[in-house]
Order: structure tokens, then C-alpha cells, then sequence
């Protein structure tokens, strides 16, 4: 089978579309025959092993997985011996992070844990756009920002793939939702159902007098301290990405200000989680969340899509055609 393929960490330019052999299915496991995936930001951690700490996890010398590719939705083609959920014919998606990653190829094998069946109103690039951008959102604002109706949520980065999740999923629990993007994205958060929408190109939101129950920060580079004079008395920041040093202050900072005072700034990662997988499902079958994508790309194209994602500007997600 044909493959994205990386044996050491740099640039996009070290990814290699080559023949490697085809997987079979365990007793455990579902072979998949992958019709597409998509791009997220830990795929660019695989890529570039960066930052450094990440490579206890993915390789200290080089990647211990050497195809990328976290987000997938394809059709079932066989099934081991111990498989229960899924059968040969299904249509599935999924997030590999948790199990030795592998999207970027015509075909995987995974655990049936991972896997949820596809929404049969939406195509597989819209699927395979949804496991890990979605699931971010859900679990950053409902598990750890708590978030409940009636509260003023703000998105920062809220034109990304997390971010587009995180504006409906926040609408969808209730809240009264402000997203900020540049002046090119305003008109994708209100198709979503952005309440109101902040240029930050025009305003910087952290200056002006009004203050948020919740915010999830999905991208930006402002200081905890802007941040925590943003938030209501009670109020929750929930760090899922931005700058590196945005990052390390909410990892510092975080809990001492927790401890210290009534606002809560924490930083979150995503776990993967076949339940709140099928709870996007069921999002999406109700139309209740409509998926995001900038662009699609073919296999032989994925060095060019990481180059367009490091770029930080991709209206929702890229999506890989396999």
C-alpha cells in the first residue's frame, strides 16, 4: 500500500509518499481501508519533534511512528476474530493518536476502541476533519471549563479546527458565545453561530470592559495576566494552544493563581475517547455541528499540506483525500 512516511524529525519536506507493506487485523483489531484524514497540530509535534519534550513520547533520535496521521474515516474491510462493534462494509472514523498513529496510508489497523461509525449525512473528508479537533473542544469546555447555559464563553482562535468546534459545541451546551479570528473568518463564525464576533486585527479583547465565564484559548499569544483580567470573578481560562510561552506561563502560572484567587487557569490536553467520539456523532447526525474545511489535499500532497497548516491561517481544517 502507498504511504506518508517519516524516519526522521525536520521539515515537511522529510515526509516520503512510498510503498510499505499492508496491515492485517489482530484478533483485536479493525482493518481499515482509509478514505480520508486530516491535519492537526500533534501531527506537526510528530513531524518536527518539537517541542523537545515531546520526543519522550514520540522518539527521542527519531519518530517511533513513522507514518503520521492522527484523524481518519474510511470503510471497514475486515475484522478480527474478538471484534464485537464493527463489521466488514462499515463506515468508520477515528483518532490513532492513542494507538501508534498511521492515517496518512490507504490502510490501518486499530483497536475497534478508537473507531465510531461514520455519520451517514456527512462525507468522509467532513468525518475524518472531526475526532480530534472535535473531541478538543468538547472535553476543554465540558469537562474542563465546566461550562454551562447561560454563561459568556469566549473562543480565541476560534476560526481553527478547534475553534470552529468549540463555537457550536458551546452554542449547543447553552452559552452565549464571542469568537475572535481576523477580519477573514468573521463571516465563517457567524455562518456557525458566533453571538458576536472580535476582529483582533481592530480590537484587542482583553482591553475592553467586558468579562467572560469561560475562555478557551485555542490560539494567541496574550499573558496569563491579560487573560485573568478577562475573566469573570469565578471564571475559568482553559489553555489547548497558542504561543510557546503562553503555554508555559499556564503551566507555571496556572496553578498558583488557581490556588491564590477564584479564577481558575488551567492548561488541557486532549485524550482520546470513544465515547465523546459517538457523542460527536450524534452531534453531527442532528445537524447540530456541521464540520469546517479550508482545503483538501491528495496523499501524494501532504508535505504541502503541513507547509499551508504551519502557516496558522487555515479557515477550519485540511483535510488529506486518500
Amino acid at each position: 500500500m502507498k504511504a506518508i512516511v517519516s524516519n526522521k524529525y525536520g521539515p515537511p519536506d522529510v515526509l516520503e509518499l512510498t510503498e510499505v507493506e499492508k496491515p492485517i487485523a489482530e484478533d483485536n483489531q479493525v482493518l481499515v481501508k482509509i478514505h480520508a484524514a486530516s491535519v492537526n497540530y500533534g501531527n506537526l509535534v510528530l513531524l518536527k519533534g518539537e517541542p523537545f519534550l515531546a520526543r519522550f513520547a514520540f522518539g527521542l533520535l527519531k519518530p517511533k511512528y513513522s507514518i503520521p496521521g492522527g484523524d481518519i474515516a474510511g470503510r471497514v474491510e475486515a475484522v478480527g476474530k474478538d471484534v464485537k462493534q464493527f463489521q466488514p462494509g462499515d463506515d468508520v472514523f477515528g483518532d490513532l493518536s492513542g494507538c501508534g498513529w498511521g492515517g496518512f496510508a490507504e490502510y490501518v489497523s486499530v483497536p475497534e476502541k478508537v473507531l465510531a461509525l461514520k455519520p451517514a449525512n456527512i462525507s468522509h473528508e467532513e468525518a475524518a476533519a472531526v475526532p480530534m479537533a472535535g473531541v478538543t473542544a468538547l472535553q476543554g469546555l465540558r469537562d474542563k471549563g465546566q461550562i454551562q447555559s447561560g454563561q459568556k464563553v469566549l473562543i480565541n482562535g476560534a476560526s481553527g479546527g478547534v475553534g470552529t468546534f468549540a463555537v457550536q459545541i458551546a452554542k449547543e451546551l447553552g452559552a452565549e458565545v464571542t469568537g475572535v479570528c481576523s477580519t477573514r473568518n468573521i463571516d465563517i463564525l457567524r455562518s456557525i453561530g458566533a453571538d458576536h464576533v472580535i476582529d483582533y486585527t481592530k480590537e484587542d479583547f482583553t482591553q475592553n470592559t467586558q468579562s467572560y465565564d469561560l475562555i478557551l484559548a485555542v490560539n494567541g499569544s496574550h499573558p496569563l495576566s491579560a487573560y485573568k483580567r478577562t475573566l469573570s470573578p469565578n471564571g475559568k481560562f482553559v489553555h489547548v494552544g497558542g504561543s510557546g510561552v503562553q503555554m508555559f506561563q499556564t503551566i507555571v502560572l496556572g496553578p498558583w493563581i488557581s490556588m491564590t484567587g477564584s479564577k481558575k487557569m488551567s492548561s488541557f490536553l486532549q485524550r482520546p475517547n470513544q465515547i465523546d467520539l459517538n457523542y460527536m456523532k450524534e452531534l453531527l447526525e442532528a445537524g447540530k455541528v456541521q464540520p469546517v474545511i479550508d482545503r483538501c489535499y491528495k496523499l501524494r500532497e501532504v508535505p504541502e499540506a503541513f507547509r499551508y497548516f504551519e502557516e496558522g491561517h487555515a479557515q477550519g481544517k485540511v483535510v488529506i483525500t486518500v
